[in-house]
């Protein structure tokens, strides 16, 4: 029994990231599922220990830390094998910047609850707030598969953080049919990653509960 637990949702990309990278890196977790659905995760216990009552939560070392590239950060300081971000300080930058393009521009504007908010509080129907969606992963993906090498991973031969974003990134597209016949860089990148067990057991449809 490990006293590590993810407070997670099967579906959110957040969790995905970390999935993945407790999964790279071999660390023992235990899951516990966190509906996004049924706000779960805006129960009084939960936001006591998570103001944002956001997922995903990762209870570690006595410390309930929150943000996805923070629970990595945290992640890759305690276990340091594979690496997510280089030593080197411009590969570091490049790196992180590659993975901002989702953390920080396409997924903010696209979680749940702005859809939620487009729909409920601004009247907006499912086909505006599906274009709304496409919109914005396609403008970043733009910018990413220009930033993509033309042949292996972000990280070269092993996967990187730009890597752990970029995977629940293009299961979101999928999900939501934006045509990826712009993005072969990407595509291959995605294709090569779900050949690796670690990103295998992390997707969506291994975790979802029964």
């Amino acid at each position: 029994m490990t006293d590590i637990i993810l407070y997670d949702y099967w579906r959110s990309s957040a969790s995905y990231r970390v999935r993945i990278v407790l999964n790279l890196k071999g660390v023992a977790y235990t899951a516990t599922s966190t509906s996004l659905l049924d706000g779960e995760q805006k129960a009084p216990a939960y936001v006591a220990r998570n103001p944002q009552g956001l997922v995903p939560m990762l209870s570690i070392d006595g410390h309930d830390l929150t943000q996805s590239l923070a629970i990595i950060d945290y992640l890759d300081a305690k276990y340091d094998d594979p690496p997510m971000v280089s030593s080197d300080p411009a590969e570091r930058a490049t790196t992180l910047a590659q993975a901002l393009v989702i953390a920080a521009d396409i997924h903010p504007v696209n979680n749940l609850r702005i859809l939620k908010y487009l729909k409920k509080e601004l009247g907006q129907d499912q086909e505006v707030i599906d274009n709304w969606y496409r919109h914005w992963i396609a403008e970043g993906f733009v910018a990413l598969e220009t930033m993509a090498p033309e042949t292996g991973l972000f990280g070269g031969d092993k996967p990187n953080l730009a890597d752990v974003c970029l995977v629940p990134q293009m299961y979101n597209a999928r999900r939501f049919d934006l045509d990826l016949q712009d993005f072969p860089k990407l595509e291959r990148i995605e294709s090569a990653c779900n050949q690796l067990e670690a990103f295998r057991k992390a997707a969506p449809e291994a975790v979802k509960p029964a």
